[in-house]
């Protein structure tokens, strides 16, 4: 089946196999043919990928090793000695195209300089070993693949081993290994290249022995990352840069509000236009409708999609007004409703001092710097995705059942992407299935060529799938020393992942998206009531999902409650920590001695302000500079602490953290705020949904403490805290809190 598919991704030899006996699926392959197919296709170990099942397969182990555990389909050892490992995630900017390579490498004793990574695909080796599915999200890629990766590497490197002592006659005890080379008795020297193709007919050892994380090389230093040189010289390829022979580009027309479809619609002269081959009436998420153009490029595309006349039709669909949205919130927040913590509120009456606070947060888009794009190319009997998409395997299904196809006849060939931050892990596989839905429209309409289809910047930041608005209230009581007595919150927004396929964790009527971040690590007797309305606008997680607001309202009150009774906040936070947050006391603390808070002066008209936040299994602690200038907000100086326990590749762990203070920042800033009026959104590109410029970059100072623990995320967890820290600062300046983003000061 797979080569009538795909002839041109097979290996000659194999295609010549699969012809003789087409019964026998890549899944049941036996594992010496397979090999053996490998190597008359002149490919070392992990020749291809797909047919990782295939290794032991035969039953020929009483226990046979998953395709996530299995060396074939993550390493390839070329006759010069390159080594290519292969990635089970969405490059997005995170660092994991170098970070799993290291991990690998490690454990393989490869030589690093000579260490390459490539993108994986849908096959089953490449789903996220702890939750059964491809993921690319939650800061989980180190943390759940460190373990992963490094018995890879050392069962590749056992299989090396072996090798070498078949050919030399030779115990392998007798034997070790030096940056891609085994070393044997008596001056014994042989590369892993050399090695490689006998290696490939060991058997996969499923017990190994792992390193001792002192004896790291590779592990733990500051390296610069494998994709560096190419993406800032402007070489590196991205899903948007997809180019097939005879491939078309596809742009659609959208109604303004969701839901709404067509009523008329004239596409004469959209389909007079240069270069149009095709005009598509498309079905749209969420029951909506649209029209795609297809065209020779993207720009013609575009211009005939201008032309075209369509009334839409919006009876019967909500139009959201986000000024009569708060209202509808604020009534809700009175309302009774499930409960996530239910602490007894009776001190609140008596209490000495109270604090009652509203936070108000709004719809945020992504806005990722390359736009959504997915390149469908149809078969006869099966089709291929080039795309950038943190769920592979889910969107290769979703556009199996768009296409009339098995999921084992799609193929996703997973692209480098040019940011994401959770929109290209849709629950709906959103803007593949629209692409399928393009390529299936087009190919019954007699054009037959691959399509991309292609988001521009206003449909990217129009086209929904947004972090959700939330409204935050607290009624706070506590005493002279700042111990709190009763904290009575209530939490109005969205639920992201109720009606989707991670619908079952929502439990109690409660998403918890939305609640996480929410008192801990802080030991108050906390009730908190929650409630999720439905709207007619698509909601999505955000990178550090719950954080982006959670955070923010423990940190500025945690902080108001300090100033309120007098204290330091830096004091207060360690105080109230105790002996139960050890990795929050030691990144605050870290945060703290480096920026020299409370030690050196600070300029006229700037104040410091400080957060600390867990997220992701990770803490990020801030300590800022800010000031406020003709009104607005001026961040100045950040300092970070950050425990993750043990930072692969601290260069990677640096970047995560100014990446992340920057998406913090662009919260704060005017025109970061997504609205809606008469169900239509109101911004449509970077004019009018700010994101920072290069002079609103404060220095940033990234501080890791020092651990030899597995790996927690960091994709998200820097993001957080930053918000608050600066909020924190100005709160300090102006004498009043910051209670809404973006910040608003008049």
């Amino acid at each position: 089946m797979l080569n009538e598919i795909f002839p041109n991704e097979l290996p000659r030899a194999l295609q010549h196999l699969l012809e003789r006996d087409e019964a026998d699926s890549p899944a049941a392959l036996p594992r010496r043919s397979f090999l053996k197919i490998v190597g008359i296709g002149g490919l070392a170990l992990g020749a291809f990928p797909h047919l990782a099942l295939a290794q032991e397969a035969n039953g020929t182990t009483a226990a046979p090793l998953k395709p996530t555990q299995q060396p074939s389909a993550f390493v390839q050892i070329a006759p010069s000695g390159e080594v290519t490992v292969t990635i089970n995630r969405l490059e997005f900017g995170q660092g994991v195209q170098t970070g799993l390579p290291m991990i690998l490498a490690e454990e393989l004793d490869a030589d690093w300089s000579l260490v390459r990574s490539r993108n994986g695909n849908n096959d089953a080796a490449y789903m996220d070993p702890a939750f059964g599915i491809h993921l690319t999200g939650g800061s989980n890629s180190i943390k759940n693949s460190y373990t992963q990766y490094r018995e890879l590497g050392a069962r590749a490197r056992a299989m090396l081993l072996s090798a070498a002592a078949a050919r030399w006659n030779v115990d392998v005890a007798s034997l070790t290994t030096q940056a891609g080379t085994v070393l044997g008795p008596a001056g014994r020297k042989a590369s892993y290249g050399e090695l490689a193709e006998a290696a490939m007919a060991m058997p996969v050892p499923e017990q190994i022995t792992l390193k001792d994380p002192k004896d790291f090389r590779i592990i733990g230093q500051a390296t610069t990352r494998i994709d560096a040189k190419a993406k800032s010289s402007g070489q590196q390829a991205f899903g948007i840069d997809m180019h097939l022979p005879g491939q078309l580009t596809a742009v659609v027309a959208r109604p303004p509000v969701f839901g709404a479809r067509i009523a008329t619609l004239d596409d004469s002269a959209a389909r007079a236009a240069k270069g149009v081959k095709a005009v598509l009436r498309v079905p749209l998420d969420g029951g909506a409708e649209g029209v795609a153009v297809v065209a020779d490029s993207y720009w013609q595309a575009k211009l005939a999609r201008d032309a075209l006349k369509v009334e839409w039709n919006t009876a019967g669909v909500e139009k959201v007004d986000s000024e009569k949205q708060l209202g509808q919130y604020r009534e809700l927040a009175d309302q009774p409703g499930p409960r996530h913590f239910d602490a007894d509120m009776a001190p609140l009456a008596n209490a000495p001092h109270r604090l009652d606070a509203e936070f108000v947060f709004p719809y945020l888009a992504h806005a990722p710097m390359e736009p959504l794009n997915c390149t469908v190319q149809l078969a006869d009997q099966g089709a291929q995705l080039w795309v950038g998409t943190q769920f592979a395997g889910g969107d290769g299904a979703a556009a199996a059942k768009v296409l009339g196809l098995k999921p084992e006849q799609v193929l996703v060939n997973v692209q480098t992407a040019g940011g994401g931050f959770g929109r290209r892990g849709v629950p709906t596989n959103d803007f593949v299935v629209l692409a399928c839905e393009v390529a299936k429209a087009a190919r019954t309409a007699g054009v037959n060529a691959p399509i991309r289809t292609l988001w521009s910047r206003e449909d990217d930041i129009k086209g929904g799938y947004y972090r959700p608005m939330h409204l935050h209230r607290a009624r706070i009581g506590f005493d002279d020393s700042g111990k709190v007595l009763a904290w009575d919150h209530t939490l109005v927004g969205q639920s992201i992942l109720s009606g989707t396929l991670f619908g079952a964790r929502v439990k109690n009527g409660i998403d918890p998206t939305a609640t996480e971040g929410l008192r801990d690590p802080y030991p108050v007797p906390m009730r908190l009531t929650v409630h999720h309305p439905k709207l007619n606008v698509p909601v999505l997680w955000w990178r550090s999902v719950g954080s982006t607001h959670t955070a923010f309202v423990m940190e500025t009150l945690i902080d108001e409650i300090a100033r309120t009774t007098r204290q330091d906040p830096v004091a207060y936070r360690m105080k109230l920590f105790g002996e139960q947050s050890p990795r929050h006391r030691a990144a605050l603390q870290l945060a703290v001695d480096k920026s020299e808070y409370g030690k050196r002066q600070l300029p006229e008209g700037r104040a410091w302000g400080v957060a600390v936040h867990e997220s992701f299994d990770s803490v990020v602690a801030y300590v800022v500079e800010a000031s406020v200038q003709g009104g607005r907000a001026v961040l100045h100086n950040v300092t970070a602490g950050v425990h993750c326990n043990l930072a692969v590749n601290p260069r990677s762990v640096e970047a995560q953290v100014q990446g992340a203070a920057l998406m913090g920042l662009s919260m704060c800033l005017p025109g970061g705020a997504i609205t809606l009026k008469d169900g239509v959104v109101q911004q449509s590109n970077f004019a009018d949904f700010s994101v920072p410029r290069i002079t609103d970059m404060p220095e940033i100072a990234v501080h890791i403490v020092p651990s030899a623990e597995p790996p927690t995320g960091m994709g998200e967890p820097g993001l957080p805290a930053l918000a608050p820290a600066f909020a924190n600062a100005v709160a300090s300046l102006t004498g009043r809190p910051v209670r809404e983003l973006p910040f608003k000061l008049a």
